[in-house]
This record gives structure tokens, sequence and C-alpha cells, in this order.
């Protein structure tokens, strides 16, 4: 059994923390929360007693019925959060599931899948999986240099069919750009379109009200905003008109949404995630906004060039796209070990194309090759900004001046 006791649970002092997701020594500067954020305390106290226990939460003893219970406090918490019923939100294993589940149930052959080219392949490749049959029903939004999906392009499509789906990300993974999801929400629901969005990065990072944002649809991991891997959600709005398109069918859990075991210990996780996300959002906002802000003017004072990809003043606190001319993202990642960053999304990660967000907005492929994201949370310090932001100086200048004797005469 494991014990509660242990510096896991109980150390949450910032040295407790640097011991519990530092695995690279404190000397590492984490600036990749996009791709993951380490779990936070109070998750990790939550998945060491929940694991503590035994109990199906489909099951009808006692056991079975404290697990049931476990879960459905983790379903308020996390409704909390979304500011929606907890009967509304259905545990999956991540956003790449629920977004999955979210476009089957909602396209019907004939009438438009509408999306953009820079969402996560999660919603793209789900887009184009399921209009193969019917590739004219998909229609992908223009994007323009600043990142921004133009939503007005909504009006030209629905003016031609009616009804279908819009799925368009809260905010982008690789940039922070914000999309209003109001304005595209009130196209599609002057066209009789339902809406989904893919929530995974704004989660627990900026507030979000589901009513207001007026969705059908939301997806969400919960290891972006401090929780477990391996666990999601998607909130589908009561009495949306849906068909039921179960991608595991079985014992049927979840109101038949989505079969199997529940992951009691990471939606327990998941929950303690949320709750705290929610009673920190304001502060955490604002703080990690500064640091972003800090960094961006430390690396673009120090290293002549270099470019900031996106909508500046529309985008997530944490987030910031670099683009560094003359020094590839790869080599300069490789030059600076005690920063983890990324050259965009994680699930891309070996790709052997540049990021397709970046090319949507119109970068070069040099460019595009030459850009890194930085992405801040939470438990980002100033230490680690000040620290980060050196080791980016000294990283670009080396490969800027390897690629230049590289290509110098001969």
């Amino acid at each position: 059994m494991v014990s509660t006791s242990s510096t896991l649970v109980c150390d949450t002092s910032e040295a407790g923390w640097q011991m519990m997701n530092g695995p690279n020594g404190p000397d590492m500067s984490y600036l990749d929360y996009n791709a993951t954020a380490p779990i936070r305390p109070e998750a990790v106290a939550a998945v060491l007693e929940a694991m503590q226990s035994v109990g199906n939460a489909s099951s009808l003893h006692q056991p079975g019925r404290e697990a049931a219970d476990r879960v459905d406090a983790a379903r308020r918490q996390l409704a909390d959060l979304l500011g929606c019923s907890p009967g509304e939100i259905i545990f999956t294993s991540g956003a790449t599931e629920a977004n999955n589940l979210a476009l089957r149930a909602a396209f019907a052959a004939g009438k438009p899948l509408v999306t953009s080219p820079v969402e996560h392949p999660a919603v793209l490749e789900t887009a184009r999986a399921v209009t193969a049959e019917s590739p004219e029903d998909l229609a992908l939004l223009p994007v323009g240099t600043d990142g921004l999906v133009d939503l007005g392009a909504l009006d030209q499509i629905f003016a031609a069919r009616r009804g279908g789906v819009v799925s368009l990300m809260a905010a982008n993974n690789e940039t922070g750009v914000l999309t209003d999801l109001r304005v595209a929400a009130k196209a599609a629901r002057e066209a009789g379109a339902l809406v989904h969005t893919d929530a995974t990065q704004i989660i627990g990072r900026l507030p979000v009200d589901v009513a207001e944002l007026d969705v059908d649809l939301l997806s969400l991991s919960a290891h972006k905003f401090g929780g477990p891997q391996g666990v999601g959600a998607l909130y589908v709005r009561r009495g949306s008109p849906l068909a039921h398109r179960p991608l595991l069918v079985g014992g049927g859990q979840e109101r038949g949404w989505r079969a199997g075991t529940l992951n009691v210990a990471g939606i327990i996780g998941m929950g303690a995630a949320a709750d705290a996300a929610r009673r920190n959002l304001g502060e955490e906002a604002e703080r990690i906004a500064a640091l972003r802000d800090r960094l961006e003017n430390l690396v673009t004072g120090a290293l002549p060039g270099c470019r900031i990809n996106g909508r500046r003043d529309q985008r997530l606190p944490g987030v910031t796209s670099i683009t560094f001319p003359g020094a590839l993202a790869d080599a300069v990642l490789a030059a600076m070990p005690d920063v983890a960053a990324s050259e965009g999304s994680a699930c891309a990660s070996g790709a052997p194309t540049p990021s397709h967000v970046l090319l949507a907005m119109g970068l070069s492929r040099a460019d595009a090759d030459s850009t890194i994201r930085f992405s801040l949370g939470y438990a980002t310090t100033n230490a680690e900004i000040e620290h980060a932001a050196q080791a980016v100086k000294r990283a670009v200048t080396q490969v800027r001046a390897a690629l230049a004797e590289a290509d110098g005469p001969r």
C-alpha cells in the first residue's frame, strides 16, 4: 500500500514541487505546458488516495458505491469549472477521444462540417475521416497572418447550405490565439448548426462558461491544467439534437456515450485539478501573462530579427510562438537541453513537415522550421524565465554562428 504521508502528497513547497516535477534538476526551465502541465499537488494527493481504495464505480456493493460517489464529486468539480450541470459531462480518455465522439455524433452527411486549417490534428483528422465519403461536406475557414480564423466566412458557407456543425478550437495550441466562439455560435445558430469546441488549451487558464459561449459540445484533457494524463471529458449540452454514436460499445457506461470501466483514480485527480484551477484562475492568469511578457522582452531584446507569431492582444496568457530566422528550431532546442520547449504541437513531434498552423498563417517553410513555442503555466517561476531567456540567447547565437560558418567560403 502507498503511504499518503509521503513527500509526494505532503510537500507542496517550491522545493518539494521541484523534487516532484523536476526530474532534470532545479536548473531545468519547463516551458512546455501546452504539451502537458506538471500534475498539481492537489491532484497527486487525490489520485494516491483513490488508488488505495478498491471499487468499480458501476458495482452496486459498498466499495462500488463509494467509488461512484467519488466520481460524482469529481464530475461536480469539473462542472463548476465549466459552468454546466454535472449530468452534461462524459468522461473520456482525453480530448482526442472527446473530439472523435463529438464530431462523429454531430456530423450528418449532406450537411457542412465547418472547421479551420489551424485546428489540432485530433479535430482535423477526425473531420477528414467522417467526411471521407462526402469530402464536399468539409469546409475550412480562412486564417489570417495573425492566426485569427475568419469567422465572417461562416455566412458565405451557410448561405449555400444550412445545418451541420461548426468545430473551432477555443485557443490555438501553437500560438495561443483565441477564437471568439460567441461570434461563431451566433452564425451557427442562425443557420441551424451545432457548435463544438476543442477547449483543451483554455480550460483552467482563462474563465470558460459553456452557457455564455453557447456551444453544444466541448472537449478537454486533464493533463493540460494539472490533472493526470490519460483522462478527459466531453461536455454535451442537455437537449442538443445529437445522434448517439459511441466509439466504444459494451456496458453502456456514461449514459451510453462511452462503454468501459471508469478510470476512477484519473477522474478524481482531474476533479481535484479542476477545483484548484478554478480557485486560482484569476491570480494565475495575471501572473503567467506577466512572466510570458518578460520572456518575450528578454528574448526579442537580445536577439535581433526574431518575431512573435499570432495576435498578441487576443491569446492565452502563457503562450508565445517565436520565430528565430537563421536558426533551425530543432538545432536550437538541442543546444539548450536545460529548457523544455517545443517546435509546435507535441502530437506532431517528429513529423517530416513543418507546423500546419504556421503554414496556414502564411509563414514560409524556413520560418516555420525556425519557430519555437514556449508555454508557461501555474508553476512557472520568474527564475525559470530568467534562466530560459539566457539559454535561448546562447543557443540561437550558437546555431546562427554554426550555420553561417557552414555556409561560408570553402
